[in-house]
């Protein structure tokens, strides 16, 4: 990867492993013990959903696209979508 960020100048080498950014999340409806939780994700993985195991399947959390304020710092809200059961 090369960075032409002067023009002139000839190109830089770039670190090919760039550090993923970590977001904060909430979670909205699903079990409520899942939702006190502290939790991040790659921010990446706003464009996703969410997949949390809990007891004998998988909780879905998608993000909408809102963000809440909490503390000063802007949370990604992930709302429930639905139940799967893990396969035997």
């Amino acid at each position: 990867m090369q960075d032409r960020s002067v023009l002139g100048d000839p190109p830089k080498q770039v670190e090919a492993a760039m550090s993923v950014t970590q977001v904060k999340i909430a979670l909205s409806g699903g079990p409520a013990e899942l939702a006190p939780a502290h939790r991040s994700v790659d921010s990446g993985a706003l464009e996703n959903t969410l997949k949390i195991r809990h007891g004998a399947g998988y909780e879905h959390f998608v993000h909408g696209g809102e963000f809440q304020a909490v503390d000063g710092c802007d949370i990604a809200v992930f709302r429930w979508s639905h139940r799967t059961k893990i396969a035997e």
